[in-house]
């Protein structure tokens, strides 16, 4: 990163491997001691109609970062607190879960048990998922690989976080409707001390399955200045070691949906049609369309979850799907979100080629 927060980030960084089986290691670790904060999610692109998507997503305390930070959630104190998004594209209400730890929780080294409703248990390289619910329950193994890159460490051992290619199977219940899920998905996890003041203000994500083995993620960190301390484009085939590229990474947006007020009450403008485009050497090697099923969930920390209609150049190929999966989060003052009529002509011109466009 840069910007003045450079030296929290370990040269290790995307370089050091993690063993899975390391006693006392970073993978698997409930909120005690100094870490706090624990984040497990579980997302699945490219699911058939009506899904598109499925994510599971824990956070076991509400670190001090705008991206993170609910006060709506918090039901003692931000330590005591943990939420679990259960979510897929169909319209649903109780999505979001949240618990008090020392009352409702039961956390170990091998098994987080929320209330009666939620479950992460793992058994390495497997972990189970479920959830108990009279709107929308699922019951889901993952098979993780044997080893993870460890792809954001930072100095002094205050936080680590790592995001791996899976293999997901399974079965989700919505409103009596039975779905069987056997497919690529993306498992994460994340850990850090109750860290003071992080001024994070803007975060999006968005995963596609290219195919049954091949996976693209692209994710961009600003600041409340508006100045972007992280973009990058990941490309991974299963088995494989992800293609990344860092620099020359660009997010647009074009058009967004009336603004929102989250249940924190802070306005944002969420993105109806964006894109992204990546070079190499000063040659476009990525480009992504992508539009807005308008399914938008608030639940993902500070922000909201969703999917979208893509389409995307790689490769010399032009590749269209339903099923992209976004995660965004804006906290910026609105001044930053909202785009004069100039800047909006200029994003115009920095549309994708004809060939994306082609039916």
């Amino acid at each position: 990163m840069r910007f003045g927060m450079p030296k929290l980030i370990s040269e290790k960084n995307q370089l050091q491997q993690l063993s899975l089986n390391s006693n006392g290691g970073v993978v698997y670790q409930p909120a005690r001691g100094f870490f706090k904060v624990v984040y497990q999610g579980l997302i699945l692109p490219n699911l058939p109609a009506p899904l598109r998507y499925f994510n599971y997503i824990s956070l076991i305390g509400q670190p001090r970062i705008p991206l993170c930070y609910n006060a709506n959630d918090i039901v003692t104190s931000a330590v005591d607190t943990a939420t679990v998004l259960v979510s897929n594209s169909l319209h649903s209400v109780g999505h979001l879960k949240t618990y008090s730890i020392r009352r409702q929780c039961q956390l170990n080294p091998s098994r987080y048990q929320f209330d009666k409703t939620d479950l992460i248990e793992w058994q390495i390289p497997r972990v189970q998922l479920r959830r108990i619910d009279s709107e929308m329950s699922c019951d889901l193994i993952v098979q993780t690989p044997s080893d993870i890159s460890n792809s954001s460490a930072l100095q002094w051992g205050i936080s680590d976080y790592w995001s791996i290619l899976c293999h997901c199977e399974g079965e989700i219940l919505y409103k009596g409707q039975k779905y069987e899920v056997n497919g690529l998905g993306r498992f994460k996890h994340a850990r850090a001390l109750h860290l003071p003041f992080l001024s994070l203000c803007f975060y999006t994500c968005q995963i596609i399955n290219l195919n049954e083995t091949t996976q693209v993620t692209l994710s961009q960190i600003r600041n409340q200045w508006n100045i972007i301390l992280f973009s990058r484009l990941d490309i991974q085939e299963l088995g494989k070691q992800p293609v990344t590229f860092t620099e020359d990474v660009n997010f647009h947006i074009h058009r967004v949906y009336p603004k929102v007020e989250t249940p924190h009450g802070r306005e944002m403008y969420l993105p109806r049609e964006f894109s992204w485009q990546c070079k190499k050497n000063g040659k476009v090697i990525f480009e992504l369309y992508g539009e807005s099923r308008g399914d938008y969930k608030f639940g993902l920390a500070a922000g909201y979850i969703g999917s979208f209609r893509y389409q995307l150049s790689w490769n010399d190929q032009c590749l269209q799907g339903e099923g992209g999966y976004c995660e965004y989060i804006d906290c910026r003052p609105l001044r930053w979100q909202e785009k004069n009529q100039n800047e909006k002509m200029l994003d115009k011109l920095l549309l994708l080629q004809p060939c994306l466009y082609k039916k």
